[in-house]
């Protein structure tokens, strides 16, 4: 049974209720006895789970284009591979021998894709609103020194690689902008270590969620091709001011929602 939990809740209904209905779909799918997987029940499943995503990702869309949401372009991009992936796999030929095989190599790959998605993506929508992003406030602290430190550190290295792209005078900074980005990945592995054990010692309740989005940050860290710079030269400076967007908008509303309740937990505790 995979669980819609609240650390999935990104704060707008229609796109947190369409969430909770795309778990449904897939736990439903997951509690098929043998017996009922058919090629022609699978099939429909697997039709009605890609059919609803298509309609999320539409209401989604809308929505961000509304708001004029900055993370519009890395969200189709990601729906669209998304799209594609299951796609490919629901073409493929069902038979009496393969259907449940299917089922259960497609399930899994839905609900990590699912998970990953909303903590590392949906989280953003609607919350790159600061007209200084970079902002180490008092509202972000924890109370927590080791933890507050790092990020102060976090929000440095940002701040540093969003400088650099901003700066026209100087012509070859791509090899300090990828050593930034480097730092940051290294970095960030450092924190989320330190941070998860810091919660492990309190007995912090909500260490698994907090885990789940540390992983699903990181997953999208590493999977970001530096590689790829090479390759856009005529993009370049829009591609990275989109994924500085998007680290900043991550760690602000990471810390606001799930790293503020560590130190409220342990003062409580204590």
């Amino acid at each position: 049974m995979y669980q819609f939990t609240e650390d999935c809740l990104i704060g707008i209904e229609q796109i947190d209720e369409e969430h909770r209905k795309l778990f449904t779909l897939i736990n439903e799918a997951a509690e098929l006895p043998p017996e009922a997987r058919t090629p022609k029940t699978v099939a429909q499943i697997l039709s009605r789970l890609s059919d609803y995503a298509a309609t999320h990702f539409a209401h989604e869309e809308a929505y961000m284009s509304e708001h004029d949401d900055p993370e519009l372009p890395l969200q189709q991009k990601e729906h669209a591979a998304f799209t594609a992936h299951v796609q490919s796999l629901v073409r493929q030929p069902l038979t009496e021998e393969n259907a449940s095989a299917m089922l259960d190599e497609i399930l899994p790959f839905l609900i990590r894709w699912l998970y990953r998605h909303i903590l590392s993506s949906d989280m953003m929508i609607g919350k790159l609103t600061s007209t200084d992003p970079f902002a180490f406030t008092p509202k972000y602290h924890t109370g927590i020194k080791e933890i507050d430190d790092e990020h102060k550190r976090l929000f440095d290295i940002i701040r540093e690689t969003n400088a650099l792209i901003h700066n026209d005078l100087l012509h070859d900074k791509y090899d300090e902008i990828i050593h930034l980005l480097n730092e940051l990945r290294e970095y960030t592995k450092i924190h989320f270590s330190d941070e998860e054990a810091y919660m492990k010692k309190i007995g912090f309740p909500e260490l698994d969620a907090q885990i789940r989005a540390h992983t699903a940050f990181v997953d999208k860290l590493m999977n970001i091709d530096l590689d790829e710079l090479d390759d856009i030269d005529d993009h370049q400076q829009e591609y990275l001011l989109e994924l500085i967007d998007f680290l900043a908008g991550w760690l602000v509303n990471h810390i606001l929602k799930m790293d503020t309740k560590i130190g409220v937990f342990e003062r409580e505790a204590h």
